[in-house]
C-alpha cells in the first residue's frame, strides 16, 4: 500500500504499531512502553503521545491512568457489535458510492478480487479484502463516514487474524463477485444487501464462542 509522502511521524508511528496490533504481533493486553517506541522510530516523546492517541481513537489501545496506555482486550459481543455496525454503515456508503461508480473501479475490484482468491496467507487476503471494500465505497464521497469504516474494518481485522493465525486455507470470496454483479447491472438495492449481510452475519450468530478460539464461528469475515 502506498502512503502519502506528507505522512507524519506520528502518523507513521501510529501506523506501524496498528498493522502490529491488528496481525497480533502484539497482542492484547500488551503495554505499549512510550521509551521503547521513541528509541524504536528515532522519535521524541511528542509524536509517540500522538501515536498512542490516534490508536485509542482507532480502539486499538487504551489509556490507563498512571500506567501508560495498552492494548485493548477483544471479546466475542465485540465482534458482533463491529459487524452490525459495518453491516449497516458500509450499505449506506454503498448506497451513496453506486450513482459514481465508474467501469475502472468495478475493473479494479475483481482484479482485487481475484488477488484475494490467490493469497497465500492470511495477510495478504486481509489486505486483498479491505482493498476491495475501499475501492467500492470510496465514491460515496464522504471521508468522514469512510473514516468510520476504516477504523472497523481494523477491528475485523484483528479476530480475522486471531481466527485465523494457525491454519490458512484459500478461499474463494463468492459474496465480492455478486456484489460487483449487481453493482453492473444497476441492481444497487441487491449490491447493498448482499455487502451488508457478506460483513454482518456474523453479529447475528447467538451461539457463545471462546475468545482462544473463534475460528468456528468466524469462518467469512468481510
Amino acid at each position: 500500500m502506498k502512503h502519502a509522502p506528507e505522512e507524519t511521524q506520528s502518523a507513521r508511528i501510529a501506523r506501524v504499531l496498528a498493522d502490529r496490533i491488528i496481525s497480533g504481533e502484539i497482542p492484547p493486553g500488551a503495554r505499549l512502553r512510550q521509551d521503547h517506541v521513541a528509541a524504536e522510530f528515532g522519535a521524541s516523546h511528542v509524536p509517540v503521545r500522538e501515536a498512542f492517541r490516534e490508536l485509542q481513537t482507532q480502539g486499538l489501545a487504551e489509556s490507563e491512568p498512571r500506567r501508560g496506555f495498552r492494548v485493548t482486550e477483544f471479546d466475542v459481543a465485540e465482534l458482533r457489535e463491529v459487524a452490525e455496525m459495518r453491516s449497516s454503515l458500509e450499505s449506506l456508503a454503498l448506497r451513496h458510492a453506486a450513482p459514481n461508480m465508474t467501469r475502472a473501479i468495478l475493473q479494479d475490484a475483481e482484479e482485487v478480487t481475484r488477488d484475494g482468491d490467490s493469497a497465500s496467507t492470511v495477510r495478504d487476503w486481509e489486505a486483498a479484502n479491505r482493498h476491495f471494500h475501499r475501492l467500492i465505497l470510496s465514491p460515496c464521497r464522504m471521508p468522514r463516514l469512510l473514516r468510520t469504516i476504516d477504523d472497523l474494518q481494523a477491528a475485523s481485522a484483528r479476530f480475522l487474524f486471531a481466527a485465523w493465525r494457525r491454519d490458512w486455507e484459500v478461499r474463494t470470496d463468492h459474496d465480492h463477485r455478486a456484489i460487483l454483479d449487481a453493482l453492473r447491472k444497476g441492481q444497487t438495492d441487491l449490491a447493498c444487501a448482499t455487502l451488508a449481510r457478506h460483513v454482518g452475519w456474523i453479529g447475528k450468530r447467538k451461539s457463545a464462542v471462546k475468545n482462544a478460539d473463534m475460528r468456528e464461528t468466524y469462518e467469512v469475515p468481510g
